[in-house]
């Protein structure tokens, strides 16, 4: 009967010691779900605002503007 109270031995215990728990596998699952789904529904519904438009690596504006200050009105 003392061999029946005895730790389990062998393969199977030290993969049980390197997973994570369940209930953070879980989370983690449903957190890249939730990330998925707000990516989708942000890219179906598009710009937030008028005239705005993806990074494409040739702005040459420093203030990403039009670059002509002229244009805003002064008393020149």
């Amino acid at each position: 009967m003392d061999e029946s109270r005895q730790p389990p031995t062998g393969a199977g215990v030290v993969l049980r010691k390197l997973m994570p728990p369940p209930a953070l596998c879980g989370f983690l699952l449903l957190l890249a779900l939730v990330f998925a789904a707000s990516y989708a529904v942000g890219s179906a519904a598009g710009p937030v605002a008028p005239g705005m438009h993806g990074t494409s690596g040739n702005n040459t504006g420093g203030t990403g503007g039009s670059g002509d200050m002229d244009t805003h009105g002064g008393g020149h």
